[in-house]
């Protein structure tokens, strides 16, 4: 095990070590003036960057000016277009359209959502997605962490204070724009969890191994992460050319079968795997890489998500949304631990932390329910989206989820889900008027999906991969986390478990101790046989 950590360890190391024009031997500083290590340029020396910038745009176009291509390489990558094809399912995915059971649609909700969008202005669809000064450089590489774009303003940050909503006398101090884009730096786990951690609406909310514990996590919540141990950035694993950042929630890599290699390689594999730093023998004890065939490594080595101090929500229904308080007010009801558990323009939430997994066979291939699919409702809850797989397709492995319950929106006419228009000033969004038909009447228009102006909800489900907040080798499961009556893996189909109350056989159990007893027979015999011998002989 120890051997595994040294080649993470080494692996970082060169990577780090070639991206550094002082590879070797750093060179003198001017006598007064600390050299700074973690760049290769002091932007605050930058005379275009030495003036008061009114807007985003503003901001990028000075960028520009010396990283001529940026803005091109970002206008290629999901991170801009909000887009992805399937290459399985050919499935048109991406945030701009799949529907989720969270805050449910960014479509007729632009203006709120794309706050996390790595771009400015997009509020409604006739965003323009080839403008260079409209992609958002200082989201990724702010180094001040006084960064932000409230919801509201189409992913734009505010420069001055304003009021909003307009007339609500509430004010948004408007942040130093050249102050940020003078100490620009390279990406860090605040700017990517700045939206990666608080996805779905809140702090730990969405995918259960993301939330704020881990910008500066000991090494319990994470080896990898530990800021006085390896310190890795996300951009460590999640290796980025041309701006394209690896890795996908549409269609990750379930069973990396490559060796270990080094960073820079000229090949096509994932460099976002466990494999691609461990190899495919990672243990010192050949019994456990024999479980690697069928086991991810995550099974073993993320015991809890949720473990850093920071709950995740488990459930979310949409049904119980417009109640008001005893003053006709909105309201949220919070519990012992401040945590929201009912709000009037949302509903009921369920939190939880140090959660176990749920464990299923996951080839890679992740199937979504889109707008437009039929559906019935029945017994069984919807699938947003479904992990495929099976013991026998040869390419599943055994992986930890996050099973994310709701119950949302819903046209039970043409029994389909629904686009809400949820968020804005305006009298069709749901959180200002508490209008369900309205809402969802606004949100499928602007989506161009026909509805039939009834709404009612269904119950459906989410699964979410766990990768992050990876244990130290001392705190990974033990044998009997599994091999046990009713152990972790009890619900998996296709594989025998030594131990487990569903692989026990009573015809193998009655015929073991069968032999058993006719070996303890023969050996009773065997020594009685000599003894008469002896006697007979004397």
């Amino acid at each position: 095990m120890r051997s595994r950590y040294l080649l993470v360890a080494a692996v970082a190391a060169i990577f780090f070590a070639a991206a550094s024009p002082a590879a070797t031997k750093p060179a003198p500083a001017v006598a007064g003036t600390p050299a700074k290590l973690q760049t290769t340029a002091d932007h605050s020396k930058f005379k275009i960057l030495d003036q008061d910038f009114a807007s985003g745009p503003e901001v990028t176009k000075a960028c520009l000016s010396c990283h001529t291509e940026a803005s091109k390489q970002i206008h290629q990558t999901q991170h801009w277009k909000w887009e992805y094809i399937n290459p399985d399912t050919q499935q048109v995915l991406g945030k701009k359209h799949v529907v989720n059971n969270f805050c449910t649609s960014v479509k007729s909700n632009e203006a709120a959502c794309n706050s996390c969008h790595i771009g400015y202005g997009w509020k409604d669809d006739k965003f323009d997605f080839t403008v260079e000064e409209n992609v958002d450089c200082l989201a990724c590489h702010d180094q001040t962490g006084k960064y932000a774009k409230p919801s509201g303003f189409a992913g734009n940050p505010v420069a001055k204070d304003t009021e909003f909503p307009a007339g609500s006398g509430k004010i948004i101090r408007g942040i130093n724009l050249k102050e940020i884009a003078q100490k620009v730096g390279p990406t860090t786990r605040n700017t990517c969890g700045a939206c990666h951690f608080k996805g779905g609406g809140g702090d730990g909310v969405k995918h259960g191994d993301l939330d704020s514990s881990l910008e500066n996590p000991d090494k319990a919540l994470d080896v990898h992460m530990d800021t006085k141990g390896l310190n890795f950035s996300c951009a460590t694993c999640h290796k980025t050319d041309d701006h394209k950042v690896s890795g996908s929630r549409y269609a990750p890599t379930a069973k990396d079968k490559a060796p270990a290699h080094m960073r820079g390689e000229a090949d096509k594999t994932s460099p976002d795997t466990c494999q691609a730093c461990h190899g495919q023998a990672p243990h010192q004890i050949v019994r456990l890489n024999e479980h690697t065939a069928k086991i991810a490594c995550q099974t073993c080595h993320i015991p809890a998500f949720a473990r850093g101090g920071v709950p995740t929500k488990m459930s979310w229904d949409w049904s119980t949304a417009g109640k008001l308080d005893k003053d006709g007010k909105f309201q949220t009801i919070r519990d012992e631990n401040d945590y929201d558990t009912y709000m009037t323009i949302k509903g009921d939430f369920k939190w939880a932390e140090n959660v176990t997994p749920e464990y299923i066979w996951f080839n890679g291939t992740n199937h979504y329910t889109l707008i437009g699919d039929k559906l019935e409702k029945g017994d069984k809850p919807v699938q947003i989206n479904h992990f495929e797989g099976s013991a026998t397709d040869g390419k599943s492995m055994i992986w930890p989820i996050k099973m994310f319950r709701g119950k949302q929106q819903y046209d039970p006419i043409n029994k389909s889900l629904v686009i809400t228009h949820l968020a804005g000033n305006d009298d069709t969004a749901f959180w200002k008027n508490l209008d369900w038909v309205k809402a969802v009447t606004e949100g499928m228009a602007k989506g161009g999906v026909k509805f039939s102006g009834k709404v009612d909800f269904i119950e459906t489900e989410s699964m979410w991969a766990i990768n992050h907040m990876v244990a130290p080798k001392e705190k990974a499961l033990g044998c009997v986390a599994c091999h046990a009556k009713v152990g972790r893996l009890d619900k998996i189909d296709g594989v025998y478990m030594p131990g487990r109350s569903r692989d026990h056989a009573r015809w193998l159990e009655i015929g073991g101790w069968l032999l058993a007893a006719l070996t303890l027979l023969g050996v009773l015999g065997h020594g009685l046989i000599r003894i008469v011998a002896n006697k007979r002989n004397s």
